[in-house]
């Protein structure tokens, strides 16, 4: 049984005092950077149609693919990825997704199902609170002003996003990872929910202090949300239908200087764990602020996973994986990759 907004929203009436004054001792700088696999053709694969640029996902979506970054590519693949200030800036809200390519077999854009995702992931997301809706502590109790919103956690915007998908007309079928992560401003508190083998990464010194187990049916089969075909339609018997209560979550409580690495599988498949840690440094050349550092930190994690994706003699995680399996893959894995990086700050206030 699914979530219903009315199980996880509590609204009460808008205050007309603003709440500037609640301190929020922490800030988090954001860089998103993203690349695309070359084009594969499948037998029967018809032509791509995007959501239109004029419509509310296709606006969106080419707002999101303008942000500057350094790496000079203008298509995410069939991933994508958001982050947004939550309400009142009590948070942020950030997530990738992975659109199962699959699908071309049967006629179908996997990136439909990912944008849409992340579209529905955004909108919700911004309009609600990280935490608990936010009064000012300095205020006795009976003077303070009811607060209008409601906490969304990450798998409650998982679920909710999933809804909209499924109710979009343009996406008629799709598969796709999903990792959704939110940044408490009051507290430093991350909260996480993850299916497939998207996921995320927290860096603490220099070394990777957790990294999000991935979720699997079998070896490059993740787990995955989906929506099929309508009966009239082409069957696609090799689907995996998935459901957000089988998300995995996780929190934790974030210190300064952290850095939050979320990613779909094109990164981890072809960087190791330590490599992203290593590239996740300060660097002088790429500016002072910590916003520019975040930046550099994704688009360079970009570049050297496309850089390891061409490397034929190098021993990539997917080889490794792989052999595991009993399977040989030498190399990289050619795949789209996404990148989303949170640097976490704290001050006193």
């Amino acid at each position: 049984m699914r979530l219903s907004i009315q199980e996880i929203v509590r609204c009460t009436p808008l205050a007309s005092r603003p709440f500037s004054s609640i301190p929020h001792p922490y800030s988090f700088h954001i860089g998103a950077s993203f690349a695309p696999k070359p084009p594969i053709r499948f037998a029967g694969e018809k032509p791509r149609v995007p959501f239109p640029s004029d419509g509310i996902i296709g606006s969106w979506r080419d707002r999101m693919l303008a942000q500057p970054k350094a790496v000079p590519t203008k298509e995410c693949g069939e991933d994508f990825f958001f982050h947004v200030h939550m309400r009142n800036k009590s948070g942020v809200c950030l997530g990738v997704a992975d659109g199962v390519t699959g699908w071309l077999e049967s006629g179908v854009d996997p990136a439909l199902f990912s944008q849409a995702l992340m579209f529905h992931a955004h909108r919700y997301s911004r309009s609600a609170w990280v935490g608990e809706p936010e009064v000012d502590p300095s205020l006795e109790y009976e003077e303070r002003e009811e607060v209008e919103g409601w906490e969304l956690t990450p798998y409650e915007c998982m679920d909710l996003a999933y809804g909209g998908v499924l109710r979009e007309k343009m996406v008629e079928a799709g598969s796709s990872t999903a990792c959704i992560i939110s940044l408490n401003s009051a507290t430093g508190l991350l909260r996480a929910a993850n299916l497939g083998d998207s996921g995320f990464s927290i860096i603490r010194a220099a070394s990777v202090i957790y990294s999000q187990p991935v979720q699997t049916h079998f070896f490059n089969c993740p787990k995955q949300l989906t929506k099929l075909p309508p009966p009239s339609g082409k069957r696609f018997t090799r689907a995996c239908v998935d459901s957000p209560r089988e998300a995995q979550t996780y929190w934790t409580q974030l210190c300064d200087g952290d850095i939050v690495v979320a990613y779909t599988d094109g990164l981890t498949d072809n960087v190791f764990p330590h490599e992203i840690a290593e590239i996740c440094t300060v660097d002088p050349d790429a500016g002072e602020s910590d916003d520019a550092q975040a930046q550099a930190m994704a688009d360079r994690l970009v570049v050297y996973a496309r850089e390891c994706m061409a490397a034929k003699t190098r021993v990539s995680p997917f080889e490794r994986h792989a052999a595991r399996e009993g399977m040989f893959f030498p190399g990289g894995k050619p795949d789209d990759v996404t990148v989303v990086v949170a640097l976490v700050r704290e001050t006193e206030v």
